[in-house]
């Protein structure tokens, strides 16, 4: 299966893939946190190509709600940012999955079609994860674990804070993989 990762530099989504037996690319403006196919740049350059599945990470700094404070000053970026998010859904692409936290697509685009948890599949710590699905099944639970901490939410400030809020979670990556693979 050819499957596009958008929106991902960490490469751990596009690894799981390529575990699985997959030809996956990842897909980012920022380059590759690991070594592997990927493809730096707008995924509008690649995302008409012929892909089986897309699985997308639209940046969500104009879209989570936990920046609520700020959106009243920010309504261009966060018209910018919907329009992105749409596009990625409107792909001309069988299957496709959006990810991103608890966020305004909700609202201004549509609800979700689940909301998961890192400690559903092996991370002791909780994210609010949102997936808008196209022609996929909900994720199920792998690894149901106890100890659930926002170590995610307490991280303290540094200049790479955002990406390392950002990454995909192992084992979701891993889940993804299995069951939409």
């Amino acid at each position: 299966m050819r499957v596009l990762i958008a929106c991902e530099y960490s490469g751990r989504v596009r690894d799981a893939f390529i575990r699985a037996g997959h030809d996956a690319i990842s897909c980012d403006l920022l380059p590759t946190d690991e070594p592997g196919p990927h493809y730096q740049g707008d995924v509008r350059d690649v995302i008409g190509d012929d892909w089986d599945l897309m699985i997308a990470h639209p940046p969500c700094t104009h879209l989570a709600v936990s920046w609520a404070r700020w959106f009243k000053d920010k309504l261009t970026e966060q018209a910018e940012a919907l329009d992105f998010v749409q596009m990625l859904m409107d792909a001309p692409i069988e299957r496709i999955a959006i990810e991103n936290p608890i966020s305004i697509i909700s609202s201004r685009i549509r609800k979700p079609d689940q909301i998961i948890q890192p400690w559903q599949y092996g991370h002791g710590e909780t994210k609010a994860t949102c997936l808008w699905l196209k022609n996929l099944p909900k994720l199920t639970p792998t690894n149901i674990v106890e100890g659930r901490e926002a170590r995610v939410h307490k991280m303290p400030p540094s200049p790479d804070r955002w990406k390392e809020r950002s990454r995909t979670f192992v084992g979701i990556a891993a889940a993804m993989a299995t069951q939409w693979g």
